[in-house]
């Protein structure tokens, strides 16, 4: 097997925790539909959020999903004046046999426009 890396991101409707929970949840979920990991699998997940959220981290959204022994960590991103507002990224790592080629990242909501052939039309 090797390590691969699956990203995603999605934006937040606002800074509340009910908000990231919604947004988190609904990119894990995307992202273990398209890729259909296994929580043995994963090594660890990175999730990053923009300064303007805050109210609480995404990691604990994906931890009410059940995803409770994968090591997950929380960073903010620089404060940048052009970047997306309310926006959350993740990066799995990924132990799979599946080529590069294979893996299915997925950019929600507001985040498309990030990496628009990997958006997820409906978000």
């Amino acid at each position: 097997m090797k390590l691969r890396g699956v990203r995603g991101a999605t934006t937040c409707e606002n800074n509340s925790r009910e908000a990231i929970f919604a947004a988190v949840g609904e990119l894990w979920l995307a992202l273990e539909e398209k890729n259909s990991f296994a929580e043995d699998d994963l090594a660890a997940v990175i999730f990053s959020s923009t300064p303007d959220l805050n109210a609480d981290f995404p990691a604990t959204a994906v931890r009410k999903l059940g995803l409770v022994d994968v090591p997950l960590f929380g960073t903010a991103e620089i404060e940048q004046p052009e970047a997306i507002k309310l926006c959350v990224r993740v990066l799995a790592l990924w132990n799979t046999d599946k080529p590069q080629t294979d893996i299915r990242h997925v950019y929600l909501r507001g985040a498309a426009v990030l990496r628009p052939e990997h958006a997820v039309k409906g978000s």
